[in-house]
């Protein structure tokens, strides 16, 4: 793999969020693409109408150790976005951490063991828990507040413990809040930007937890699929820890403001609850990092990118009201899973 050529990446997470947008970036840029995703919290969906030419899905879980290692012969970059997310790790502790911490150290044995040129770990802001000091730097202190947030640290401890002890080609990721087409509302995968605007297009109230003085820096899927893409290859990202986001926040009471005004004239209620549990209450990047290493600068600001996504909601063609019925408001609970398949959103 030499200058910008991918060659051909492993893409774990593939049809999922992010993992979609990051496959559409690399088949954009000329890559082979191998999507890998169980289909939990992804869905085949998000990867239909791309070219199969340079595209091909295997549906597998990455704990499938014997799937996962047929896969790797001829592989140049892993990409490992697959994960459990933030709320599923308050219902489900353990199974949380062997996908995400267990099932990344698996990984990179195979992959190292296969040869792979370098392996991408897209982790999380979630690792640092409440900002101690603004904007956070990569050497802002680690202090995790759930179990997503410690497996996904644990995660970049072992990608960077085999850059350390190996010298095996890694990069550490740290995406901030990312949104956009195809993000996650429904069961505990959902995250406050879909939730909020979809319930104001319904006509439903908007669940804020807590005083909704919490912080959060958003970032524009295709930018954050761009600055991972770029991880892939930038010759001074190896063995570096990098955020990506946007240098701004914006507390979820301005972002209801900003989604009621967008969708409902300003209209829609907002609904306070009692906060939820290992809440982060502050989150802005300091991507400068980023900036130096991988040539970032995000290009959709939030309020274009509400916009965009509102958008893309309409274009869809799919009732509101419809896609609701997958929204689980309190969606760390132990029940969550029989919530959602009762059709129950609060």
């Amino acid at each position: 793999m030499t200058g910008n050529l991918i060659g051909t990446a492993l893409v774990t997470g593939a049809a999922g969020f992010i993992g979609s947008a990051l496959t559409r970036a690399l088949l954009d840029v000329g890559g082979r693409v191998i999507a890998v995703d169980n289909l939990v919290n992804g869905t085949a969906e998000n990867l239909a109408g791309l070219g199969l030419d340079h595209l091909r899905f295997e549906q597998a879980d990455i704990r499938d150790r014997a799937r996962i290692e047929a896969l790797l012969p001829g592989v140049d970059v892993i990409y490992h976005l697959a994960c459990l997310g933030v709320r599923h790790s308050i219902h489900s502790p353990r199974e949380n951490h062997d996908v995400n911490a267990t099932g990344t150290l698996d990984l990179l044995v195979m992959a190292r063991a296969a040869g792979v040129g370098r392996f991408v770990y897209v982790s999380s802001s979630e690792v640092y828990g409440t900002a101690r000091a603004a904007p956070m730097t990569e050497t802002h202190p680690t202090f995790p507040m759930t179990v997503y947030g410690a497996g996904k640290l644990a995660g970049e401890c072992y990608a960077r413990g085999y850059w350390e002890t190996y010298g095996y080609p890694t990069v550490m990721v740290r995406p901030f809040n990312a949104f956009g087409p195809r993000c996650h509302h429904e069961g505990d995968s959902g995250e406050v930007i879909p939730k909020f605007m979809l319930r104001a297009m319904a006509g439903q109230p908007l669940f804020v937890f807590g005083d909704g003085e919490q912080t959060r820096d958003f970032t524009y899927v295709e930018d954050t699929a761009r600055g991972i893409l770029a991880a892939g290859h930038a010759a001074d990202a190896i063995g570096r820890t990098i955020n990506l986001g946007s240098g701004a926040e914006v507390t979820i009471n301005v972002l209801a403001g900003m989604i009621s005004n967008l969708v409902a004239g300003g209209r829609a209620e907002v609904r306070y609850e009692p906060p939820r549990p290992g809440d982060v209450l502050r989150l802005i990047a300091d991507a400068r990092e980023a900036e130096i290493r991988l040539a970032f600068a995000p290009q959709v600001s939030l309020q274009d990118g509400l916009k965009a996504l509102h958008a893309w909601y309409l274009m869809e063609g799919h009732s509101p009201v419809e896609m609701l019925r997958d929204e689980i408001a309190h969606n760390w609970r132990g029940d969550v899973k029989a919530e959602a398949s009762n059709g129950r959103s609060d």
